[in-house]
């Protein structure tokens, strides 16, 4: 059985993604970041995930014998697969002592033996949806069960898993046999929800309610009910213990009526159990002083290497090997979300005007929807000065970040954001939209005192996005004391998940009452 005292925590990280094994966004990242954070500060943590067809299973090792997770109308059979997380070159406590992090795959060929996570190219969001990741959260206890294993913690994230404490609180704490055959396994267990972004709630049919194998009564005491449908991400909000998002200023947003998705209502009510916690940064992967992807390393003490990543991205892209000219880079996925219908759009003051009116360079990498991945490639065609890249590339991705001067995101909303942590370390100024994460991790510009570690405006608009890089160029033009000093004063900012695991190891606690 769980307990709840001493000083180290056991953690179960129930999730759809986590890098390297399964991605579409920054949800992968920030669950394995703060796993190993949190195991550095010595908990034992264990992620568990499905087994989706593009996870080679070559290389886990195999749980001896089949594992049963009930569901409605009896059970379903399933296999479960093991790895420890790559972790890079210390994990666990400083005192030498390794926990690494268990990674758990739940393999049943019907649900996720097929390409894709939670959509393909043909089928964007599965119908069995629900079944599949109702399915996932119920065996995440069955898995525990099975391994004898307990934990204080069940965090779960964003709605695949917001089933987890809905069924932790509607049975599994009152029920079910380890083992031993001692009762109540989980009755010490509290949950965590993070929400990563509340755009994406996992709302279907009700139909599919009854494969959870919870009674109606749940189905309204849990909130499932969004307008004769059932909202799976809202049953985690009113079930878990605690809830959390990525970033104080996006739990705030999300308090309204305009950044609430239509579920400000149940945050309001659970306001006290609501918090913001900031994502990380793996400065092991993102550091400039050591980034394997940059043609030499550089840090504060020592630029001389950015100076040559611009050279290489440059020639990467195309584009005459201007020192003197500012170089904008841009990496997105081309979604609503992103404010690309304001940068790409038709509007006077979007990409178009600014790269036609403005003294400057312009590098776009990433992939999205098929009108703004046409609209680039055509101003990639038209313009001297912008050149794109459709589609990710990792290595590119570092090559942006090192070799450009600025680093634009106009999002229409970011509960947290990463390119600019991103940027920040990499001494390269962002202009970011005043909202989410943005908003906690840049500080503006001020031109009387040359404070500031960035360019921010408010309203999201063609004219805004315009007008606030024309502000960073007529700056780097005219200021470049200032933007020299906003590049180091970026460099020295903190974003390492340290921070932020002990945040989440002090929410813990406060969910489990100690």
């Amino acid at each position: 059985m769980a307990k709840t005292g001493g000083t180290k925590l056991k953690i179960l990280m129930c999730t759809s993604e986590a890098v390297p094994f399964a991605k579409t966004g920054g949800l992968a990242d920030a669950v394995s970041s703060l796993s190993l954070a949190l195991a550095r500060l010595g908990h034992e943590v264990k992620i568990v995930m499905p087994r989706y067809y593009g996870i080679n299973r070559d290389k886990l090792k195999r749980m001896e014998g089949a594992l049963g997770v009930p569901m409605a109308g009896g059970e379903e059979w399933c296999s479960a697969y093991t790895t420890d997380l790559p972790s890079g070159p210390s994990v666990g406590p400083s005192n030498g002592s390794k926990k690494p992090v268990k990674v758990y795959f739940i393999e049943h060929e019907g649900f996720f033996g097929r390409d894709g996570i939670y959509g393909s190219p043909f089928e964007p969001d599965f119908l069995d949806n629900p079944r599949r990741f109702a399915f996932f959260c119920r065996s995440c206890f069955q898995l525990c069960r099975k391994i004898g294993w307990y934990p204080d913690i069940l965090h779960a994230h964003d709605w695949p898993a917001a089933l987890a404490p809905v069924f932790l609180r509607h049975g599994e704490k009152y029920g079910g046999y380890n083992e031993s055959g001692e009762t109540g396994s989980f009755a010490t267990t509290a949950s965590i929800l993070t929400i990563h972004n509340l755009g994406y709630q996992g709302i279907y049919s009700k139909d599919a309610f009854f494969y959870t194998g919870l009674g109606w009564d749940v189905f309204y005491q849990a909130g499932f009910d969004d307008w004769n449908m059932m909202n799976l991400l809202k049953a985690g909000i009113n079930s878990a213990d605690k809830i959390n998002t990525v970033s104080p200023s996006y739990a705030r947003e999300t308090l309204s009526q305009e950044g609430g998705f239509r579920l400000d209502g149940p945050l309001r009510y659970r306001s006290e159990d609501y918090t913001g916690i900031l994502n990380g940064v793996d400065i092991e992967v993102w550091n400039p002083a050591t980034d394997r992807y940059l043609p030499a390393p550089y840090s504060i003490k020592d630029l001389s290497g950015k100076v040559k990543a611009k050279k290489a991205l440059q020639r990467r892209y195309g584009l005459p090997e201007a020192s003197k000219v500012p170089l904008i880079g841009m990496i997105c996925r081309l979604t609503e979300q992103k404010g690309v219908g304001e940068l790409f759009g038709p509007s006077y003051g979007s990409a178009f005007s600014i790269c036609l009116d403005m003294n400057l360079q312009f590098v776009f990498l990433g992939a999205g929807e098929a009108w703004a991945e046409h609209e680039i490639g055509s101003l990639s065609s038209r313009l001297s000065n912008f050149k794109a890249q459709i589609g990710y590339n990792e290595e590119l991705s570092h090559l942006i970040e090192g070799g450009a001067d600025f680093f634009l995101m106009p999002s229409r909303y970011e509960p947290c954001g990463l390119n600019q942590m991103y940027s920040l370390a990499y001494g390269t100024i962002p202009i970011v939209r005043n909202t989410g994460g943005l908003a906690d991790t840049v500080q503006n510009y001020n031109q009387k005192t040359g404070e500031g570690t960035g360019f921010m405006f408010d309203y999201l608009s063609p004219n805004s996005i315009y007008d606030t890089v024309g502000w960073a160029v007529w700056a780097w033009y005219n200021r470049r004391k200032d933007i020299e000093a906003m590049r180091l004063r970026g460099m020295e900012q903190d974003f390492s998940w340290k921070k932020s695991a002990l945040q989440y190891t002090e929410l813990y606690r406060k969910a489990m009452g100690t």
